[in-house]
């Protein structure tokens, strides 16, 4: 009886440790379109071009930048920087997003998924801070034009773009180590076509106090913040402009925020939407999430190019003589 009842025991740890070598090796699931499934071939064909559309544009920018010795200048250094990080993001979300909707692959393994998301907002939070450097670039040169090249000198942009890239990269390095140590013992089925924090911490099922708390300390020390600082720089280059006697001054200085704003408005209304409805939405329309995921991470990539390259006459310029030849 008694060595019945150890073999009883001993089967059951071997069982355990199965299930646990299962449980360990499992797998999320991404969502495509929910209810569309019949036709994700036909959806894919938007988001193939889309993505092509915003890979083809910011390497355009990134090419004539770097060709075009009068485009050198501090504007279109900081334009350069948003391109690259335009072009991680697409590339981050694209082959997932792509694998659902062709192959109907719903499947990332929980070490794909971490490396995922680490790129995904390490890029969204080196883009946030590159969109407060272009503040800071645009409020210079309004303010104080006959010093604009000697404060924002190539090395000094160097420095602080090096800085808020570090800044990025060293806050969002240890959540895919925080997540690794949990176990997901829940129905693992994301609410997008790629893996998001604030997503998949709530898969597990072990206490997650500490990644919520971070990560509301980093969304608000690095979204909060700069988005903050970048009205404070919009007040002050509004107050600058107020003080132009000449009414046509005013519109031509103003009239070169114009790209950056839509920028600003492009990434930050999704991002804050997004950020909201994931802590806070609990009740809010899955499609809303869906809908926001994709604005999220498509839009900005893909208008960026093309507004700047609209308000900028001399990237307009280049850009037409690239093609024309």
């Amino acid at each position: 009886m008694k060595e019945s009842s150890k073999l009883l025991r001993h089967a059951q740890d071997i069982m355990s440790a199965v299930n646990d070598t299962k449980f360990n090796s499992a797998v999320f699931l991404l969502t495509g379109t929910p209810g569309q499934e019949d036709i994700h071939l036909w959806i894919s064909i938007p988001f193939c071009f889309l993505y092509v559309i915003s890979i083809v544009g910011n390497s355009v920018i990134l090419f004539i930048i770097k060709t075009d010795p009068s485009l050198h200048e501090p504007m279109y250094i900081f334009l350069s920087m948003l391109a690259v990080t335009d072009l991680g993001l697409s590339i981050s979300t694209m082959p997932t997003t792509l694998r659902i909707l062709l192959f109907n692959s719903r499947e990332i393994s929980h070490d794909a998924c971490f490396a995922q998301l680490f790129f995904i907002h390490s890029l969204s939070y080196t883009e946030s801070s590159i969109l407060l450097l272009m503040a800071f670039d645009r409020f210079v040169a309004i303010s104080n034009p006959l010093r604009y090249a000697s404060i924002l000198t190539p090395p000094r942009i160097a420095r602080m773009g090096l800085f808020f890239v570090l800044r990025s990269v060293g806050l969002i390095f240890p959540l895919p180590f925080l997540l690794k140590w949990f176990q997901y013992c829940r129905a693992n089925v994301l609410s997008h076509s790629y893996c998001l924090h604030q997503e998949v911490m709530k898969m597990a099922c072990s206490d997650i106090t500490v990644n919520s708390i971070y990560g509301l300390s980093i969304k608000l020390l690095m979204v909060g913040l700069d988005s903050l600082l970048i009205f404070l720089s919009y007040v002050m280059i509004l107050k600058t402009v107020l003080s132009v006697a000449s009414h046509a001054e005013r519109l031509k200085a103003l009239n070169t925020c114009i790209s950056h704003l839509c920028a600003v408005l492009l990434f930050y209304i999704p991002e804050i939407g997004l950020s909201v409805i994931h802590r806070f939405g609990n009740s809010s329309s899955h499609f809303l999430q869906i809908l926001l995921g994709y604005v999220y991470l498509l839009v900005p990539p893909l208008m960026n190019p093309i507004v700047y390259s609209v308000k900028s006459k001399h990237l307009r310029a280049r850009i037409i003589r690239l093609f024309i030849k």
